[in-house]
């Protein structure tokens, strides 16, 4: 489908990550504790200040998901129609790192389906939205919380592991397919942190390539592709029935679906013999990567989380914009559609130096503004580099264009819908590689 102006996705976000730690004794909202409760209307003037159309956003699970099929919509309705009034589209996140108390953790099989309740209602309530994602980073909520011990159930095991992976994929996926019921156009943008394992000698091969495979579980089991042999038996070895299996390989809807891409500089990592690993830095960085998804998945893509602190130069951040950028291009410019980039997020964040394992205030310089509402350098940067590419990539780029609805087409307000000329899932025969 043709997309109404502008016709790349230029994004930033406003992070809802709720993760409990201390047994589940103590909640992590970084919407609190970066002050977007106090500050919500403020933000959203500088998302517009940036000349930002898009933006990751979504309401907190915990205060609005209040009980099976029961919500308080108290916030969720002060703020996504001030977002439409404003000409800003969202792209709603809907899960994000955590759970409502009376639902627990992500080893409850009950999510799945009073989740997908949820999606529905919000779907009803805001019908103008057409672009979600139900479920953020399902890979690294299931790594944090069963296999690292650091949230929510705080497990160390693979079984846990598992456990929690399956719940994830189906409840984005039972979510997706209740959305449809609602918006049958609408589109998912399945943010996933896009990662790369590194062997530090030869004798660490076999659990590199084990953790290479691993980290396209959570996709595969999305978009319905047989994992690998070695995944298959992990995956069975760990909890996964031969019947949950065939499920998610017949209940995908890939063709609606954008591969959100996340990169940052600790997505990448060195492998000792044992399989345990520490960040690399960047080595191969995001284009080399993001092929590396495309080709398995063969999806429009969409940069989907980045960002760097600032740094003691003032221009650490900055930088870092200008390298992911110029990796943006290089993908375009290969032939993969890539249709959005995102810096993540907004304003500063607090306490994920520690990962939020850890409650203690600590501001992280990561955002296009800092929590006194701000710019930093790299947001007059970002709003410089929208000025400047805005009009250019849609005409002087070929890549496929995302198909969307932006409120004003949406039939409620007098509008008409774009006819559909092109299927979302088809490619621009872009160039195979290898990974």
């Amino acid at each position: 489908m043709v997309m109404n102006q502008p016709g790349f996705l230029f994004a930033t976000g406003i992070e809802n990550s709720i993760p409990t730690i201390d047994g589940g004794r103590h909640r992590m909202d970084e919407m609190d504790k970066c002050g977007h409760y106090r500050h919500w209307r403020r933000d959203f003037d500088l998302v517009q200040e940036i000349g930002i159309r898009f933006l990751r956003y979504g309401p907190p699970l915990h205060t609005t998901l209040v009980g099976p099929r029961r919500y308080d919509w108290s916030f969720a309705d002060d703020t996504f129609p001030a977002l439409r009034r404003r000409g800003l589209v969202a792209i709603v996140d809907l899960c994000h790192f955590g759970l409502p108390d009376f639902l627990g953790n992500f080893q409850n099989p009950d999510f799945p389906a009073i989740f997908a309740d949820y999606a529905r209602a919000f779907a009803l309530r805001y019908p103008w939205i057409q672009m979600y994602t139900p479920v953020n980073e399902m890979s690294i909520c299931a790594l944090f919380s069963a296999l690292y011990g650091w949230w929510n159930e705080q497990l160390r095991s693979d079984r846990a592991f598992v456990t929690a992976m399956k719940h994830l994929v189906k409840a984005n996926l039972l979510a997706m397919r209740a959305i449809l019921e609602v918006r049958p156009d609408a589109l998912f943008v399945q943010s996933e942190s896009t990662e790369y394992f590194h062997a530090r000698s030869p004798a660490a091969i076999a659990p590199a390539e084990t953790m290479n495979a691993r980290r396209f579980l959570s996709l595969d089991l999305n978009y319905g592709r047989r994992v690998d042999s070695t995944m298959y038996e992990y995956l069975l070895d760990n909890g996964m029935t031969r019947e949950e299996y065939h499920y998610f390989l017949n209940n995908n809807l890939k063709h609606h679906c954008i591969m959100g891409n996340d990169y940052y500089q600790t997505n990448e990592h060195l492998v000792a013999s044992d399989g345990s690993s520490t960040a690399s830095g960047e080595i191969f960085g995001y284009a080399v990567i993001t092929h590396q998804y495309y080709n398995r998945y063969r999806l429009p893509v969409m940069h989907t989380e980045t960002n760097l602190c600032e740094g003691p130069c003032g221009d650490e951040a900055v930088r870092w914009l200008r390298k992911e950028w110029a990796n943006v291009l290089r993908v375009r410019n290969n032939g993969v559609p890539l249709v959005g980039f995102t810096w993540y997020s907004l304003t500063d964040q607090v306490d994920w130096d520690t990962g939020l394992r850890e409650d203690n205030g600590h501001v992280n310089a990561l955002g296009l503004a800092d929590l006194d509402r701000k710019l930093r350098p790299v947001g007059l940067a970002y709003r410089d580099l929208i000025r400047d590419w805005t009009e250019v990539l849609p005409t002087q780029s070929v890549c496929l264009q995302v198909p969307l609805e932006l409120d004003e087409d949406y039939p409620e307000h007098g509008g008409s819908r774009p006819r559909p000329i092109a299927d979302p899932g088809a490619t621009t025969g872009a160039p195979k590689n290898t990974e």
